[in-house]
Order: structure tokens, then C-alpha cells, then sequence
């Protein structure tokens, strides 16, 4: 594959915002830095300082489009086991961990690990179910689809926020550094500024 075809691949793999088309608006306010995402048509428009926001028309900047397995992880660090006990749930619970194992092949330690972090997350619930020869047993149920959605794009909405923080931070710290120093070049020292998580 040639160099200009390998260049044509990435660009049909990349995405530009469409208010036209997308299912989602980018509001900004033309007096100060505030920048709204809206899931959705908004009518009436947003408004920041009690006037209305504009609609942002003018990107000039593609992004690869989001893969659902990769926003699961990255935002909710959620990867495929995750996902499967999750749906596994959803399909067929209420289940107990070691069901679950069963059902998909996984480690019970695993499944225990994953239903504990998606009762975390919200998107299982979890109670105690007596046994008929005696003891408790805990098992998973979905939620109620609605509260899912709700609390997945909420849940989202945070890392996103979280992200366009860190990527703001990121840009005033090398416009301070490029303020400060003239003579030098940024690629030196830029990252060196931003603790690894």
C-alpha cells in the first residue's frame, strides 16, 4: 500500500462535526470560553450570560470516530469480559456470580470483580436471594433501562468533561511555557508537566 493510499485510509477513517447531520449540537458563547455539547436538537437554543448561544458551524478539526468497546473502557474501564457479564446480566438474570462463570466461561473471580464494578457504575443492581437448603446468595438483575441510559451518558458526560479539562490544561500550559520561553522549543519539556495517572 502506497503512501497516498495509506493517508486516504486514515482520512475515510476520521469524522468531522456535522451540525447538519450529527445527533449531537456544539453550542458556544461569543463573549466568553463556554462550550456546550447537546445530545440532541435544543429549541430554544442554550444561553450563557441570558443570551442565547451559537450553534459552532466552523470545525475545521477530524477525529477518528469512537468505537463503543473503546468508550466503555476509556471512560468506564469497561473492556469486552466487562461488557459480556454485563449483557449476560441483562439477558438473563437475576444471576449469581458463579452462574454467570458458568454461562460465559470466565473466572468466577473475574465475574465477581466486574459485577461489583457495574453495580458501582449502576448498571446492575445486586440483593440477596435466600437458598432453599439454607445460606445467602448475592445475585445480579439489570436496571431499569431508562436509569442505564441515564446513568451511562451522565457517567460519560463526567470522563468527557474530565478530558476537556485536562486538554484545556493542557493548552495554557504551553502557552505559558512558549510565553516564558521564547528561545526554546516546546517538545522538550511539555509533557514532563503532566503527572502519568
Amino acid at each position: 500500500m502506497s503512501e497516498s493510499d495509506t493517508s486516504q485510509s486514515k482520512e475515510s477513517q476520521e469524522v468531522q462535526y456535522d451540525p447538519s447531520s450529527s445527533q449531537y449540537d456544539l453550542f458556544e458563547c461569543p463573549d466568553c470560553d463556554n462550550v456546550v455539547l447537546v445530545l440532541g436538537r435544543d429549541d430554544p437554543p442554550m444561553s450563557c450570560h441570558d443570551e442565547p448561544m451559537e450553534r459552532v458551524t466552523d470545525i475545521e478539526m477530524s477525529v477518528r470516530p469512537p468505537d463503543v468497546r473503546q468508550v466503555l473502557l476509556q471512560a468506564f474501564g469497561l473492556p469486552k469480559a466487562g461488557l459480556d457479564i454485563c449483557l449476560c446480566v441483562i439477558g438473563e438474570g437475576p444471576l449469581s456470580a458463579n452462574e454467570v462463570a458458568e454461562t460465559l466461561g470466565y473466572d468466577r473471580s473475574t465475574v465477581t470483580r466486574y459485577l461489583n464494578k457495574l453495580v458501582d457504575l449502576g448498571l446492575l443492581r445486586r440483593s440477596e436471594l435466600n437458598r432453599e437448603k439454607g445460606g445467602v446468595v448475592n445475585v445480579y438483575h439489570s436496571v431499569d433501562l431508562e436509569r442505564m441510559r441515564r446513568e451511562t451518558l451522565i457517567g460519560f458526560y463526567v470522563w468527557a468533561g474530565e478530558a476537556a479539562a485536562l486538554i484545556e490544561d493542557a493548552n495554557l500550559t504551553k502557552q505559558d511555557y512558549l510565553e516564558a520561553n521564547t528561545d526554546r522549543e516546546l517538545p522538550d519539556v511539555f509533557w514532563d508537566s503532566f503527572p502519568e495517572t
